[in-house]
């Protein structure tokens, strides 16, 4: 199997086959989140999404996926984007494989992280998460507004008026 094939989106970025979501899966490795990005800057300028939700979106990626690489332990996280007319949807699910129980870190670093999670809920209009319908993991999602119409969609055209 060829290695890149692996971590290919489950849609080609700018295809006709759906308009409102893509999804892509990648190893749960730090090197992996500029992967991420990329991938999501690539869909976002597809939809023709730009300006401020374009870098929020940017940033709560980046954020969602590390925090799946740092704290579960996982193999593999799956991310989804969907995209509708008031809101983009970021969710990263992970395996949730990482070792239960308290962490306790008493160091200067440690206390700079942690905060992802924080950044998120300030520059999002709804996030939360969930465990996965199927098997271990969870879910988290963060909402972005936006007044964007999503990439193909078409709108009833109004009704002429006679003169």
């Amino acid at each position: 199997m060829n290695h890149d094939t692996r971590h290919a989106p489950h849609l080609d970025p700018c295809s006709e086959a759906d308009h409102h979501r893509y999804g892509f899966e990648l190893p749960a490795r730090v090197e992996y989140v500029s992967r991420a990005r990329k991938l999501t800057r690539h869909r976002l300028d597809c939809w023709g999404i730009a300006g401020d939700v374009h870098d929020t979106a940017m940033l709560v990626m980046s954020e969602l996926v590390t925090n799946a690489v740092v704290h579960s332990g996982s193999h593999l996280i799956s991310c989804e984007l969907l995209n509708d007319v008031k809101h983009l949807r970021i969710s990263v699910r992970d395996q949730g494989c990482a070792p239960m129980g308290p962490h306790v870190c008493h160091s200067r670093a440690a206390e700079e992280r942690g905060r992802g999670l924080l950044l998120v809920e300030t520059v999002s209009a709804a996030w939360g998460a969930h465990a996965s319908q199927h098997g271990t993991g969870r879910t988290v999602w963060a909402d972005l507004a936006h007044l964007h119409v999503p990439y193909g969609t078409t709108f009833p055209r109004p009704a002429e008026r006679p003169c």
